[in-house]
């Protein structure tokens, strides 16, 4: 698959895949004879994977550390789950806090008339 195809696919710019590539969020996409990436359904894996990771707001950082753990094989494997396991716990901080703000916004609107005296 062409990187216009991914780049439409997954909602993302040629420019942010080739630096997803170039950082190591991603592992090196196969190439045609000619230099052209040709995504396969691993590299494409990998492109949902850290893209879903990055709509969450787990940092580049972290991905690219848990990619190179990865590539390291079965022995990280309990590196790569802490590692998970840190930023789940992360995730549901924020979603706490996003949930505590939205009730709050939501409790403003319903009463927002017995506020406002102008």
């Amino acid at each position: 698959m062409l990187i216009s195809e991914v780049s439409e696919k997954y909602g993302l710019t040629q420019d942010t895949l080739r630096y997803y590539e170039r950082v190591g969020l991603i592992p090196t996409v196969p190439r045609k004879p000619n230099g052209i990436r040709d995504y396969d359904d691993y590299s494409c894996g990998w492109v949902e994977f850290i893209h879903c990771m990055r709509n969450s707001g787990i940092p580049v950082e972290v991905l690219v550390e848990y990619v190179h753990l990865y590539q390291q094989g079965s022995k990280t494997k309990e590196a790569r789950i802490g590692l998970l396991k840190e930023e789940l716990k992360s995730l549901d901080e924020r979603i706490e806090n996003l949930q505590a703000t939205r009730k709050r916004l939501a409790y403003k609107i319903e009463h927002y008339n017995d506020f406002d005296k102008a």
